[in-house]
C-alpha cells in the first residue's frame, strides 16, 4: 500500500487509539482468571488481534458484544476463560513483540508441548532468553539459534530466578504474569539493569486489577503476594477499561504542535505508561500545551490558547517555530519517531538518549529514522546512545519507506503535514500493526490523505 500525504494544518478533537500495552496485558490476565472477564474499549490493530487469537488458542472463549454507553453504540469483548488449556499446538503471536514475550512463559504453564511462532520481523528477534531461563523453570525448549519457532513443553514451576532486563522489559511482564497465575509466593524474580520500567508498572497495574498483587523492591526484586496467588483465586465477572494509548497519541499529540490546534481525547493523565513523557518533550519544545481531565489541548508556538481547554480550534498560519530539546528515551523507546518528527520542526539541534534500545524493533529504528528522514531533507546523527536531530532547515516532499515498521510510517505521515510538498510512504498499511486507523483519523482532520 502507498499513501500520499498533503501538506496540511489540521484543527479539531480526536479520540486516542486503545492503548494495545493495555490491551494486549488485559488478554493475558483475563485468559489467566477463571470466570468472565468485560473488556470495555477494546483495540482491533494487528497486535490486538493477535492477543486474542492467541488466548483463544490457549482455551479462552471470546465474543463480542454491541452496547449502548452515553448514547453511542459502542464494542464490549466478552472473555470467558478457566485458565491455560490449549485447544492449538501452535500459538502464532504475528508481528507483536510484546506478544511472543509475554504469552511464551503463560502457554508454558500448560503440560502439553507447543509451538511458538510468528512473522515478518518477529523471526529475526532475538529470544535467548527463554533458552536460558525457561530450564531453571522446569520448562524444555529448542529455538531456531535463539529466534522463533520455539518448541516449549511444560509445565512452568516458579522458582527463584535471576534474569537479564536489559534487553527488554517484556520477558519480565510474562514471568510476573505466569508466576502469579502459578502461585508463586516463596519465590523471587531478581532482575539486573531493568530497562522500560514504566511497562513493568503498567503490568504490575493490570495485575492488581484482575486481582493479583506483586510488589518490588526498587524494580530489582519481585514478590508475590500468597494471598492473592493461583488462579483459583480469580472467579466469577470482572469488568476492566483498556486505556487510550499513550504510543499512539504521541503522532497525534506531535501532529498538533507541528501543523494546528487539536485537541485529544481518552487518555489518562496519571496513566503509567511510559510514553506519557511525551508531554515533557512538548513542553521542552515550546509547543502550546494545556492539560485537562477530558482532553489534551496541543498546539504550535505561534497559536495562543486559552487557560481553559475549551479553547477554540485553529489552523497553523506560517512557519512552526518549535525549539531543540534533550530528551531520555531510555525508559520509553517507542518514542523515538514522533520524537524525531518533533525535532524536525525545531530551530537546532535536539539530542535523544536511548538509542541502543532501538535496534530489535520493526525495524533498526536508529538507523532507519536516519535514512528516511534524510530522503526528507533532515539530518540525522548516530553517536552511540545518542541521537541529534538537525531541524529548523526545511522538510521536502519525498518518496519514503515505512520499513514494514508502524510507527516509522506514522512519523513520516505526521512530518509530511508542514513538508514543502507531498510525502509518499511505501509499505504505508505497516500502520494498522498498532493504530489501524491512524490515515483516516488523519482524514478526519482535514488531510489529504491519498491510497496511490
Amino acid at each position: 500500500m502507498i499513501v500520499s500525504i498533503q501538506p496540511s494544518g489540521i484543527s479539531g478533537p480526536l479520540q486516542a487509539p486503545a492503548s494495545k500495552s493495555s490491551m494486549q496485558r488485559a488478554c493475558a490476565a483475563a485468559l489467566l482468571r477463571k470466570g468472565q472477564t468485560i473488556l470495555h474499549n477494546p483495540g482491533h490493530s494487528h497486535d490486538d488481534l493477535a492477543a486474542l487469537d492467541t488466548i483463544q488458542k490457549l482455551g479462552a472463549r471470546v465474543s463480542s458484544v454491541e452496547v449502548v454507553e452515553a448514547g453511542l453504540g459502542v464494542k464490549q469483548l466478552h472473555i470467558q476463560s478457566q485458565g491455560v488449556h490449549p485447544v492449538s499446538a501452535e500459538i502464532n503471536c504475528g508481528e507483536s513483540g510484546l506478544g511472543v514475550r509475554m504469552f511464551t512463559p503463560i502457554a508454558a504453564l500448560s503440560a502439553e508441548p507447543l509451538v511458538i511462532n510468528g512473522k515478518g520481523s518477529l523471526l529475526t528477534r532475538p529470544l535467548h532468553f527463554f533458552d536460558e531461563i525457561f530450564p531453571q523453570l522446569g520448562i524444555s525448549i529448542t529455538s531456531r539459534q535463539g529466534h522463533l519457532p520455539l518448541h516449549i513443553h511444560g509445565p512452568l514451576k516458579p522458582a527463584s530466578i535471576t534474569v537479564d532486563g536489559s534487553l527488554s522489559s517484556q520477558f519480565l511482564t510474562g514471568l510476573l504474569m505466569a508466576f502469579a497465575a502459578a502461585g508463586a509466593t516463596d519465590q523471587v524474580i531478581t532482575v539486573n539493569d531493568l530497562k522500560s520500567k514504566p511497562y513493568i508498572d503498567l503490568t504490575l497495574k493490570v495485575l492488581g486489577a484482575f486481582g493479583w498483587r506483586v510488589t518490588h523492591r526498587q524494580y530489582e526484586t519481585f514478590h508475590f503476594s500468597a494471598s492473592a496467588s493461583g488462579a483459583t483465586a480469580h472467579v466469577g465477572k470482572l469488568e476492566y477499561r483498556v486505556e487510550g494509548d499513550w504510543s499512539g497519541a504521541a503522532f497525534l499529540l506531535v501532529a498538533g504542535a507541528i501543523a494546528g490546534q487539536v485537541d485529544i481525547r481518552g487518555l489518562d493523565i496519571d496513566s503509567v505508561q511510559a510514553d506519557k513523557a511525551i508531554l515533557n518533550a512538548l513542553r521542552d519544545s515550546g509547543a502550546t500545551l494545556v492539560t485537562g481531565a477530558d482532553k489534551i489541548v496541543v498546539g504550535p508556538p505561534s497559536i495562543s490558547v486559552a487557560a481553559t481547554v475549551d479553547a477554540a480550534a485553529a489552523s497553523v498560519a506560517g512557519a512552526v517555530t518549535l525549539k531543540p530539546f534533550v530528551f531520555d528515551a531510555t525508559d520509553c523507546p517507542d518514542l523515538f519517531p514522533p520524537l524525531v518528527a518533533l525535532a524536525s520542526y525545531a530551530n537546532g539541534i535536539t539530542e535523544i538518549k536511548g538509542v541502543s534500545r532501538l535496534a530489535h524493533k520493526e525495524s533498526d529504528r536508529g538507523t532507519t529514522l536516519k535514512e528516511e528522514f534524510a530522503k526528507l531533507g533532515i539530518q540525522v546523527d548516530l553517536d552511540g546512545d545518542l541521537m541529534r536531530v538537525h531541524g529548523g532547515t526545511g522538510l521536502k516532499g519525498a518518496k519514503v519507506h515505512s520499513r514494514n515498521d508502524h510507527r516509522i510510517a506514522m512519523a513520516c505521515a505526521v512530518a509530511a503535514l508542514q513538508a514543502e510538498g507531498p510525502v509518499v510512504i511505501e509499505e504505508a498499511q505497516a500502520v494498522n500493526k498498532s493504530y489501524t486507523d491512524f490515515y483516516e483519523d488523519l482524514r478526519t482532520w482535514g488531510v489529504p490523505v491519498q491510497v496511490l
